[in-house]
């Protein structure tokens, strides 16, 4: 028998061992998020998923899901900060997304649209930062980054192989490839890689097939992200559905 807790003044059941976004999302209540990744333990790097739990600011993506929680999310003083947040992701680095190939993929721009994000908000500092073309099946465009660290996740926890890593702190913290040449090429990473798939971004690139799905037949042209990450989530059987998505999920 599942305990519940109360989100939005709705009743959520949750199972033993779900933090509070695990069983929002299983519930079919959606939590916005950009750093949690369903297959990977959460760390709540990110901040888009902060929640009320019984007055106090917390990430959902880390909080233990308990009986009797009340939890606020869906409130505009909390949507308020995640426009913020955006909007600072979107002025510390490049993201022109009319020119970009995840446009229409990308989970910055389809948060930036489910926020009603109109405005940048902040003077952006168009850092410069180095494209690498060196793979001849990959690129990296770490103008985009947003220091998530999915893909550090992933090629650490999944494919074992620790192509990247973060190096710096506060405003030179940066994407790394972990070769003594910092090159990719220099890396026995795959087109086959968990890392290949988690970007949520436009950092991780495969190379030859920029725009072969047209923009506006893509992954958030057609459903908000809220709608995508709801259809997504894992869920028990016994209750219905499955994450047949997970890959595609940040």
């Amino acid at each position: 028998m599942s305990d519940t807790f109360q989100l939005d003044g709705a009743t959520v059941p949750f199972e033993l061992g779900q933090t509070v976004i695990q069983a929002a999302l299983a519930a079919g209540s959606y939590i916005p998020h950009l750093c949690y990744h369903p297959e990977f333990k959460p760390h709540g790097s990110c901040k888009l998923c902060t929640v009320k739990v019984n007055g106090r600011t917390v990430a959902s993506c880390t909080m233990p899901a308990e009986a009797g929680l009340q939890v606020e999310s869906d409130i505009e003083e909390l949507n308020a900060l995640r426009r913020t947040l955006v909007q600072m992701l979107f002025a510390e680095g490049n993201h022109f997304c009319p020119s970009c190939e995840k446009s229409g993929n990308c989970v910055l721009q389809a948060l930036g649209y489910d926020l009603e994000v109109h405005t940048a908000g902040f003077r952006h500092l168009y850092p410069d930062r180095p494209v690498d073309a060196s793979h001849p099946d990959i690129l990296l465009d770490f103008n985009r980054c947003i220091l998530c660290e999915l893909c550090v996740r992933a090629s650490s926890e999944m494919d074992g192989k620790n192509v990247f890593a973060l190096s710096g702190r506060g405003i030179t913290k940066h994407l790394i490839v972990n070769a003594e040449s910092g090159k990719l090429v220099d890396t026995d990473i795959a087109l086959t890689d968990k890392a290949m798939q988690v970007c949520p971004v436009g950092v991780i690139l495969k190379k030859r097939v920029g725009f072969s799905q047209p923009i506006g037949e893509r992954r958030y042209d057609k459903s908000p992200i809220s709608a995508q990450a709801l259809q997504d989530a894992p869920r028990n059987p016994e209750t219905g559905g499955s994450c047949d998505a997970c890959e595609s999920v940040p």
